[in-house]
């Protein structure tokens, strides 16, 4: 066998590390599918719980059961933190839970490991954001929820209005899974070495710690709030564009048409009625007039930063707990993810190319 290394792009940009069964953005035609199952089906019609189903299971049975009674463990004030803390622990004894690491355990255990954290890191959000002056919903309320996403509201506000759990709800499918990206990647290297479920959750939510991965649609809402006080949203794309400023929400590096998740959520925003649809689809349609007259030799269409923002501020979530609503949703991408690594059976080890020094004595050193 060739012993060549295989010589990459920084960051790793366009090389396959992986052959998998799970998600399949379309570049060209601007679709999603979901197992062969394209989102636009999905949105509105089957819950997230079953859409995990689809992702890890290829079925939409049983899908994801309810969460267990479990408190949050860590509270540093801030969700993110508090869920990857608290996913951390599931890996030890004495919590009920005590996940085995994934090599010495079958792929139907991995599978109920898998299924019990992600529940757990959606209580953990909600637990987390009820905050601590506030005493915990009983679980005799919770358990009314008929659905996840009212399940999760109650948990966190005690009640579930039906329109934020629709929002929440389509939310959560769009953004379940999108192929291989900085979090899914993590979660997978971690699967490779063998260690437990709750391992390589708690390192993907890890990897949403900085701004470049997952939290974007919070910066959107500032944009729609500066064209709604100026009341002249091609004149706000104008200024931006000439001051050297970026529109959050257009453009993306995978699909060179609409991106769908933005399609499928601006439909949801629009049967919501959301306060903000109006200014939303004016600012959109001066933005991408504008950057097509700038820029005519690219494809700068809408992405699902943009509508996200508006959908989640319809549920009335606060901007600091977007990067934990998507980790909320995307728990079921990375397990269905981790458990197809398992199944390869092989430790991720990629090589680096030296480009240091050359041989030299310990005296040759400043």
């Amino acid at each position: 066998m060739s012993t060549d290394v295989t010589e990459v792009q920084s960051g790793l940009e366009g090389v396959v590390a992986f052959a998998t069964e799970i998600a399949e953005p379309d570049r060209e035609g601007g679709a999603l599918r979901y197992r062969g199952v394209d989102i636009e089906e999905l949105v509105g019609s089957v819950p997230y719980e079953k859409v995990w189903g689809l992702l890890v299971d290829e079925s939409f049975q049983p899908g994801l059961p309810p969460a267990a009674p479990h408190p949050l463990s860590v509270r540093s004030g801030d969700p993110r933190v508090d869920v990857q803390s608290a996913l951390a622990t599931l890996g030890a004894g004495g919590n009920g839970f005590g996940f085995r690491q994934l090599i010495d355990i079958s792929d139907e255990q991995a599978r109920d490991d898998l299924a019990r954290a992600s529940v757990m890191a959606l209580s953990f959000v909600a637990q987390s954001a009820r905050g601590t002056g506030r005493p915990p919903v009983p679980q005799t309320d919770v358990d009314l929820g008929a659905s996840t996403a009212e399940r999760f509201l109650i948990r966190w506000r005690g009640e579930a209005d039906p329109d934020h759990v629709k929002a929440i709800d389509a939310y959560w499918i769009s953004a379940a899974e999108h192929g291989m990206n900085a979090s899914t990647f993590t979660a997978r290297v971690v699967a490779s070495t063998g260690a437990d479920c709750a391992a390589a959750l708690s390192s993907a939510v890890g990897a949403l710690s900085g701004p470049l991965h997952g939290g974007a649609p919070a910066r959107v809402l500032k944009m729609l709030d500066e064209v709604h006080e100026l009341g002249d949203p091609e004149r706000w794309v104008r200024d931006a564009l000439d001051r050297g400023e970026r529109l959050m929400g257009f453009g993306h590096r995978v699909y060179r048409a609409e991106d769908p998740r933005a399609r499928v959520l601006r439909r949801t925003a629009r049967e919501l009625a959301s306060t903000r649809y109006e200014v939303a689809e004016a600012l959109e349609r001066a933005a991408l007039a504008e950057l097509q007259a700038r820029k005519p030799d690219r494809v700068l269409a809408t992405n699902v930063e943009f509508w996200s923002a508006v959908v989640l501020d319809q549920a009335e979530v606060p901007p600091a707990l977007f990067t934990s609503m998507f980790t909320c949703a995307r728990v079921a991408g990375w397990s269905a993810h981790i458990l197809e690594q398992k199944r390869e059976a092989r430790l991720i080890r990629p090589s680096a190319k030296y480009v240091g020094p050359p041989p030299r004595a310990a005296a040759d050193v400043a």
